[in-house]
């Protein structure tokens, strides 16, 4: 079956963007130097991108100020804007126009306009930009944010209902603000470097993103033509600022950066990768080490996997996934498709390609195992059998074997089987659970992903692919919120368990099974031994007749080599296997798993007024932590070992 693999995710650039509103003094004071600046920045990130990218993509949540500057030079420019809204499309307008009185504030909230001109003008600035973007609504918490808002505008005085409706307000910005940064390759902001305490604000959004590892190109609102380039939170704290001279190159270098890894021409990554539809028989030796020691099910039956095709998943074991995701309340109609095409597809594909990857190197270290032993024992058959004459057989024998270690050996090094492996199955496990954090507008920070200590285009080929499904269209609701976090991912959460826990119990087994029999082939090389001296004791004292030591020699020799060699291939494949730790990874990751399951399970008995989208969204980070924790884990255990002779 000829499939070829899936094209490479669209190179895209997103960049978000924070900064003052209108009412701040010293973005008011040196507006045109502010907008002229941050114009220039935009441009020279466009052309350091240049050609190499599919898309521009600018994250903003369009409030008056910063917001509707970047917003607009993104759509005049031809950029896709997103806003991830911390309230629902009309609130949020209601709520950033600024209204006086409670009769605008309840007309911007049903989505009608303002008698004031002033509110209206603001109402209408936002409306304009929110026709253009796409929605992501946090908005399952309107209700209650109205109803605050009302109370705010009908007591103007009291400051503890303004309090009250402000603290609210800047949880709900801050939130917005982290989608913002999760969402984008790096961040602008504006900002007159004052306070980081205020929640939601331009300064403690800066903060946020340096603390995830997103780069931030500051704009001082005081003096914009000196902005600069920050890569960690303790750069806000430092006095020297980076030389202007140098910000051009930085800047470029930061873009590239984030398009793609360094080295990636010198990696072909998926594109030099072949199809094959099932697994070789040939290579299933270490699977068959694990059903032969499990003990569980028929040890003897046949190995060979299937693969999906990409093709095949919408209907196989994606449909659904896509079935649920297209059933939740206020879906997204495009984001099924784009799921399928960009995350679904690239799973199959590279899920597919690891599993024969792995089959190739962990099979083809096991037989050098076996061989190894096989070689040995086979050098000194000749002895027992009473064939010396016919000792080339064996010696020829014992050649090819060795031979077959080597080449094994160099074939394993000469196709990166196990550099390939770890690759692909490191994209593959990014894509696995992904559909469930698209479905949540859930991404990790640049800064958190995971880092290769070889190559980095896999998490680069993971990223761009959900950097193209991108934020769904959406407005939040408690019922969407509830059936993603029943139906979604606590079901992924729930079979993951189950499969860490089912495999711990077998990979437990499996060690100790085999240190049982590595251990009884070397009692048994004892007790041949034994058995050789006691007779020939015997002998010399008269016990037993004298040619009972020699008839025992050529055998009880042949044993006492044989059995530990076999006995130490064994405890080598146990080493090389490590199931004992990858048992132990698979019962903390299961464990930290079923912790996950009882806290989704205590937030779905709760009512829906309860059930709000940081909650659900911290749940789906925890998920996300657990999973690239179980990766990292496991590349510990087998990073190092690369296949090699067995010494």
């Amino acid at each position: 079956m000829s499939i070829s693999a899936p094209l490479p995710p669209p190179i895209a650039l997103s960049i978000g963007v924070t900064g003052h509103r209108v009412s701040n003094a010293a973005f008011s004071a040196n507006r045109e130097r502010i907008e002229r600046v941050l114009g220039e920045v935009l441009d020279r990130i466009e052309a350091a991108a240049g050609a190499a990218t599919a898309a521009m993509r600018l994250h903003s949540l369009l409030t008056d100020g910063v917001d509707q500057i970047a917003a607009r030079h993104a759509l005049d420019h031809g950029w896709e804007l997103v806003a991830p809204l911390p309230f629902g499309r009309d609130l949020n307008v209601a709520i950033n126009a600024l209204p006086e009185t409670v009769a605008d504030g309840r007309a911007l909230a049903a989505g009608l306009p303002a008698t004031d001109p002033a509110t209206e003008a603001r109402a209408a600035a936002i409306r304009e930009l929110t026709a253009s973007a796409r929605l992501f609504e946090l908005a399952e918490r309107d209700a209650l944010l109205q109803r605050l808002l009302i109370e705010k505008l009908a007591a103007p005085t009291d400051i503890g209902v303004a309090q009250a409706f402000a603290a609210r307000c800047s949880a709900r910005v801050a939130l917005a603000g982290r989608i913002l940064i999760e969402q984008s390759d790096l961040v602008i902001g504006v900002w007159d470097g004052v306070s980081r305490a205020f929640l939601g604000g331009t300064g403690h959004t800066i903060s946020e993103a340096l603390e995830h590892g997103a780069p931030v190109i500051w704009i001082d609102a005081h003096a914009p033509e000196d902005w600069c380039i920050l890569r960690a939170p303790e750069a806000l704290a430092a006095s020297d600022r980076p030389d202007r001279d140098q910000r051009d190159a930085a800047l470029a270098e930061l873009v590239s950066a984030a398009l793609q890894p360094p080295g990636e021409d010198r990696t072909p990554g998926l594109s030099a990768e072949r199809w094959r539809p099932h697994s070789s028989a040939i290579a299933t030796a270490y699977r068959r080490i694990e059903v032969l020691f499990a003990g569980e099910g028929r040890r003897l039956r046949s190995l060979r996997q299937n693969y999906e095709t990409p093709e095949a998943i919408a209907a196989g074991s994606g449909a659904a996934l896509l079935t649920l995701a297209n059933a939740l309340p206020g879906a997204d109609p495009q984001m099924s498709s784009a799921i399928e095409v960009q995350v679904l597809r690239r799973f199959a594909w590279t899920d597919g390609i690891s599993a024969w990857l792995s089959d190739a190197y962990r099979g083809g270290m096991i037989v050098n195992f076996l061989f190894s032993a096989l070689a040995v024992v086979v050098g000194i058959l000749y002895d027992p059998l009473g064939l010396s004459d016919r000792k080339w057989l064996f010696a020829g024998t014992e050649l090819l074997l060795l031979c077959a270690i080597l080449l094994v050996t160099w074939v394993g090094s000469r196709l990166r089987w196990h550099g390939r492996w770890f690759e692909t199955r490191r994209v593959a496990e990014y894509l696995r659970h992904a559909p469930i954090l698209l479905l949540l507008g859930v991404a990790r920070a640049p800064g958190r992903w995971p880092q290769g200590t070889d190559v980095a285009w896999p998490e680069y080929h993971a990223r761009r692919a959900l950097r193209t499904v991108g934020l769904p269209r959406i407005a939040l609701s408690p019922a969407y919120l509830r059936r993603a976090l029943s139906d979604l991912l606590d079901r992924h959460v729930v079979s993951q368990r189950d499969y860490h826990w089912a495999k711990a119990r077998r990979l437990t087994a499996v060690h100790h099974n085999l240190d049982t029999f590595s251990t009884r082939l070397f009692q048994l090389a004892v007790a041949s031994v034994t058995v050789y001296l006691v007779v020939k004791a015997g002998s010399v004292l008269g016990l037993v007749p004298h040619d009972w030591p020699k008839a025992l020699s050529k055998p009880g020799t042949f044993l006492g080599v044989a059995l530990p060699t076999f006995g130490a291939a064994i405890a080598g494949i146990r080493y090389f296997g490590d199931f004992e730790r990858f048992a132990a990874i698979s019962e903390v990751t299961a464990a930290k798993l079923d912790g996950l399951h009882s806290r989704i399970a205590l937030l779905l008995s709760a009512p829906d007024e309860r059930i709000d989208y940081a909650r659900v969204s911290e749940l789906a980070h925890a998920v996300d932590d657990v999973v690239v924790s179980e990766i990292e884990n496991w590349q510990a255990v087998f990073g190092g070992k690369h296949i090699a002779v067995p010494v």
